[in-house]
């Protein structure tokens, strides 16, 4: 264990994160993702939401400040009546660590394409539809 590390952070996960440069993109993925083909790196978080796996990310990590694009959803398929209440928390969480990001969405394909080129997936096992969340590291600026 290490003191004020968030006990969800696997040491492989940390390892990721510490490996992971300005840039580099996470994908925290839900259940029902095929992060097992999809992913360079896999790692597994069955069990965890993935309101706490974003949570213990982002207290460790900041998002890219420099691309307003470093925080990806899924965007809705057309005709699919799925209401995601779980970006409301999303926002919340976000808000928290980095209260001038905003979410971004995209169209499902593109965000496949993206998820393949991602660093790492988080597989959670998160029951929510719609949500997988693609994270930019940015760089700790020292003062």
């Amino acid at each position: 264990m290490l003191k004020g590390i968030n006990p969800i952070l696997s040491p492989e996960l940390l390892k990721i994160l510490s490996e992971m440069g300005h840039g580099d993109e996470i994908v925290i993925a839900d259940g029902n993702f095929p992060g097992a083909s999809m992913a360079k790196k896999l790692i597994r978080a069955d069990g965890i939401s993935a309101p706490a796996m974003l949570d213990a990310v982002l207290s460790v990590i900041p998002l890219d400040q420099y691309d307003d694009n470093n925080f990806v959803l899924m965007k809705i398929v057309e005709g699919d009546t799925v209401v995601p209440v779980i970006w409301d928390t999303y926002e919340e969480i976000l808000n928290k660590y980095e209260p001038k990001a905003h979410m971004e969405h995209i169209e499902r394909f593109c965000y496949y394409d993206r998820a393949k080129e991602a660093y790492a997936v988080i597989a959670t096992g998160e029951a929510a539809q719609y949500a997988n969340i693609i994270v930019k590291k940015g760089c700790i600026i020292r003062k």
